[in-house]
């Protein structure tokens, strides 16, 4: 039987307006799901509620065993570490450092190796002595999944990481982190307006009338 990682009841959010309201969600162990929605539809909100990153006005989310948000910060901070892997639609990489320097700092603290059959998969390995801002956006998202993926997580959260990446390498990316899923006994949850992506994931829900929905 799978194992359960993520477990989501009762979810409701507003900002100045509802995005959300009694939102529930499972993720198991090697499971993969999308969640799409218009701009606007709260669908990166819910991604960073499910990730630790946004408490929920209600709900509650259970997150590897833990109520999450029932934990100090310093344990959500070592779950973040240890188990998470967020790909943000942002790359947040270090531009006055290198490529290799980037996925190094990832893997100092996982105490990771650099996994070079993955580099070679993403189609980057020839760019590790580059410097960030030497590199294309569709460069610098490879690396950034990388990075994300040296650290060995438990479950990846991706917020359009196929976003600025020509369909090619979309599908390439996506089956680099399918892959990871199935040979690490990890999960993902994937947040995109592409339906070419989302079919390629085991699930595929819609946000939108502030309601989640098998799509």
């Amino acid at each position: 039987m799978s194992k359960t990682l993520l477990n989501a009841t009762n979810i409701s959010h507003a900002f100045d307006y509802p995005l959300f309201s009694k939102i529930d969600f499972t993720l198991q162990e090697h499971e993969s799901i999308a969640i799409l929605g218009r701009s606007g539809s709260g669908k990166s909100t819910l991604l960073h509620i499910f990730s630790s990153f946004i408490k929920p006005n209600n709900g509650e989310v259970t997150l590897l065993g833990d109520n999450l948000y029932q934990l100090k910060e310093r344990n959500i901070e070592l779950i973040r570490r240890n188990d998470l892997g967020i790909i943000f639609q942002a790359h947040y990489l270090f531009k006055g450092m290198t490529a290799l320097e980037n996925l190094e700092i990832a893997t100092l603290l996982s105490k990771e190796n650099i996994d070079s059959k993955l580099l070679e998969r993403l189609e980057i390995k020839e760019l590790m002595n580059q410097k960030i801002g030497e590199l294309s956006g569709g460069q610098q998202q490879r690396i950034s999944i990388a990075r994300v993926l040296s650290k060995k997580p438990t479950i990846i959260f991706a917020d359009e990481p196929t976003g600025n990446l020509d369909k090619e390498t979309a599908h390439l990316v996506m089956d680099v982190l399918l892959e990871y899923i199935k040979k690490n006994n990890a999960a993902m949850v994937l947040v995109t307006h592409d339906e070419d992506m989302a079919k390629l994931c085991n699930k595929s829900f819609k946000l939108e009338n502030e309601s989640l929905k098998k799509f």
